[in-house]
């Protein structure tokens, strides 16, 4: 954990996204070990990956690289029309943590999806969390839950948080009732409702980043979200999309590390 959160916060830049099987994820990250030299020179605290990548962070020689967090499960709800059977699995059926202990990983993350009318997938998701829970037990690893709750896609297709913080806080205390050691959460509508998450949590809040949006209104719901208690942050598009990702990285770790609200971290992204 202490390889996480570097000075009490984490910054963990999600690149975990070709497991989604969604081509609107790819966009940026096609040229993967570039993508890779460009985030480690940035130095956040974390990199989030699947096996299939983690060797492009493992193999540097650097004894300060970011952290691996690697990414252990898939499924898919992340297309923008519903499928005839939804499903999220492990990836690894025989261990399902091994690669993460033969990567030197510094946490798990696994997904834990509450989709309308999708009762299956989410005991899917459950099956996967108890199972991976004993392994990370047994072994002593960090386990990182995302619990996402999803709007119906005729709201406006596709995969699409639902920002009601009384159905975010739910499944937040569902995800700690079954032991996660770090919660990835959704940010609820309203920022200023973000504490029932962290008091529902009772271990570490990282904020999940989600789609790409104006990186000036990102950076002030991020100060205003930290504000209320998070830990720190997971964030994939709104950096690798972006045409300063190093810039991003910057403003991200001034909110996290320095106290920085929006205004400032705005400015420190400039100056970069």
């Amino acid at each position: 954990m202490n390889r996480l959160f570097t000075n009490g916060g984490c910054l963990d830049v999600a690149v975990d996204h070709g497991v989604c099987n969604e081509p609107s994820f790819m966009n940026g990250l096609e040229d993967m070990p570039a993508v890779m030299n460009t985030l480690i020179g940035a130095r956040p605290d974390a990199i989030q990956c699947a096996y299939g990548q983690a060797d492009l962070l493992q193999s540097r020689p650097e004894k300060d690289k970011p952290a691996l967090v690697l990414r252990i499960d898939m499924g898919n709800p992340y297309n923008d029309q519903r499928h005839r059977v939804m499903w999220s699995q492990l990836q690894n059926h025989g261990e399902p943590i091994l690669g993460a202990l033969e990567m030197d990983a510094a946490a798990v993350v696994v997904n834990l999806f509450m989709l309308p009318d999708e009762p299956e997938l989410f005991r899917q998701c459950i099956e996967n969390i108890s199972r991976v829970r004993e392994d990370c037990r047994k072994y002593g690893m960090p386990l990182m839950i995302e619990p996402l709750v999803m709007l119906p896609n005729e709201v406006r297709g596709g995969y699409q948080v639902d920002g009601d913080a009384d159905k975010i806080v739910t499944l937040v205390r569902l995800t700690s009732e079954m032991g996660a050691d770090i919660i990835k959460a959704d940010p609820t509508e309203n920022p200023e409702d973000f504490h029932r998450v962290i008091e529902a949590a009772r271990v570490p809040v990282l904020v999940r980043g989600g789609g790409k949006e104006d990186l000036r209104t990102v950076l002030e719901k991020s100060a205003k979200i930290f504000a209320q208690g998070a830990r720190g942050m997971v964030y994939g598009r709104n950096i690798y999309q972006h045409d300063k990702p190093s810039a991003v990285v910057a403003a991200l770790k001034a909110i996290i590390h320095d106290g920085a609200d929006g205004e400032a971290a705005w400015e420190v992204y400039s100056r970069a």
